[in-house]
């Protein structure tokens, strides 16, 4: 008996929130971040086993237009999340120091991966040579700030100076990266016209001047005046961030660039301060929803554009090349960087196998990639590999360079610092306030 397509998108949807959950459980157990668990979920659904039958029984053309949108949606709502979550306090007392290291560990990666962009164009051609030069350069200098934080917490290191200094850093990685993707998009061409390009600076530039102050005072009237709370006021107050939100990634993607940017901008003008029973009551549902069931409806849909079947020794050469300028640029720029800024060589070392995480805002980017016509099916595939290694080795190098007993006298250290009001024992950074790491298994 043949399904409907409203049966075959539940079963679907049944299925790929199942597998989510078992790897991305296995993963942990692993101690690993769940999002390796989920994201080999969605290239295990795809077409690399079995010629591809379990993508074509599963997954028929009809519904995955559905799967799409659904994916779309949970990406459009992590990024208005990552933005929501973004502290500027994290630069407060090491802005200096983490504005540097991030430089270094963008520039080198950058550098190299243009430089690999040169040698793959000739197997992977694009009708953008330049925006493919860049974009490789972009993918190669990604770290994931969520994913990040939640290593750092595993590890009982998020309270630590080398913690806090890590965490600023990824923060500026974060907006550099998105603001290079940006570039890259609108140098594709995709989307408007040249003209409405030119909207993007202005468009930023009055969400930060304009909408915030609005949103931050409507925030504090309200919060002042005691408005009614409950369910009925909550939904209201999520129906119209879905609104802002919404509009917010229409208006970027309407310029020319990914809904994702706009998404982005608008968590970032979100009020901090008037707006805590949002925050503390709303938002963490709107997160759950997402990490439950949309983010791994996105991560089966990367996962259909993933074919390792046919990897023959040409590909894997050009894996082992990206895997080495992802890896080792990212390395040495973030070691240098903390060197020259005067941090211990432990701690340098230990920056530097941190901020290689790339995580799910690696899938991100080369998704953006791949529907901007930038990445082709094969080198789409080769990149989320090394996604999946750079996430899963942090993990696994960090006790190597940072055995436990190093994390307890970080933390001695801290607490002493905290308690004299002087400054971080360690000598590498101030040490950070307390605060929930973001979107923490992502």
């Amino acid at each position: 008996m043949e399904l409907s397509t409203p049966a075959t998108l539940l079963l679907d949807l049944t299925v790929i929130v199942g597998l989510a959950r078992l790897l991305g459980a296995l993963a942990r157990r692993l101690g690993q971040p769940a999002v390796i668990g989920e994201i080999l979920g969605g290239v295990l659904l795809g077409p690399t086993l079995f010629d591809g039958e379990i993508t074509a029984f599963l997954f028929p053309a009809e519904v995955r237009p559905s799967l799409t949108t659904l994916a779309n949606i949970g990406v459009c709502v992590f990024m208005f999340l990552v933005g929501l979550e973004f502290n500027r306090g994290l630069l407060r007392g090491q802005g200096r120091i983490a504005v540097s290291v991030s430089l270094s560990a963008i520039v080198l990666p950058f550098s190299l991966g243009a430089l690999l962009a040169l040698h793959l164009v000739g197997n992977h051609p694009t009708g953008h040579r330049l925006a493919f030069v860049l974009f490789l350069g972009t993918a190669m200098s990604v770290t994931a700030f969520p994913v990040l934080a939640r290593i750092l917490t595993d590890k009982g290191l998020i309270d630590t100076p080398i913690g806090g200094l890590a965490l600023a850093a990824a923060a500026v990685d974060d907006v550099l990266a998105w603001s290079m993707l940006a570039a890259v998009a609108a140098l594709a061409g995709v989307g408007g016209a040249p003209w409405q390009v030119l909207l993007v600076l202005p468009y930023a530039a009055a969400m930060v001047c304009v909408a915030r102050p609005l949103l931050a005072g409507s925030a504090k009237r309200g919060a002042a005046a005691g408005r009614p709370t409950g369910r009925l006021a909550e939904a209201g107050v999520l129906l119209a961030v879905a609104a802002g939100l919404l509009l917010s990634a229409e208006a970027t993607e309407w310029m020319g660039l990914h809904q994702i940017f706009g998404a982005f901008l608008f968590g970032m003008v979100m009020p901090r301060e008037g707006a805590s029973r949002l925050r503390e009551h709303a938002l963490p549902r709107v997160e759950r929803i997402c990490s439950t069931l949309l983010l791994p409806v996105f991560f089966m849909v990367a996962g259909l554009k993933v074919d390792l079947s046919s990897l023959d020794v040409t590909a894997f050469g050009e894996l082992g090349l990206i895997l080495l300028v992802a890896i080792g640029g990212k390395f040495v720029g973030a070691f240098l960087g903390a060197r020259l800024n005067g941090v211990r060589p432990r701690h340098s070392a230990v920056l530097a196998v941190l901020i290689n995480t790339r995580g799910l805002t690696e899938l991100i980017v080369l998704t953006v990639g791949l529907q901007i016509g930038v990445l082709d099916q094969p080198l789409y595939s080769l990149m989320v590999v090394m996604a999946l290694v750079t996430t899963g080795m942090a993990g696994i190098l960090l006790p190597f360079v940072y055995p436990d007993g190093r994390t307890q006298q970080d933390l001695a250290a801290r607490d002493h610092v905290s308690e004299s009001g002087g400054t971080a024992a360690g000598g590498d950074a101030s040490a950070l306030s307390r605060s929930r790491p973001p979107l923490s298994e992502r």
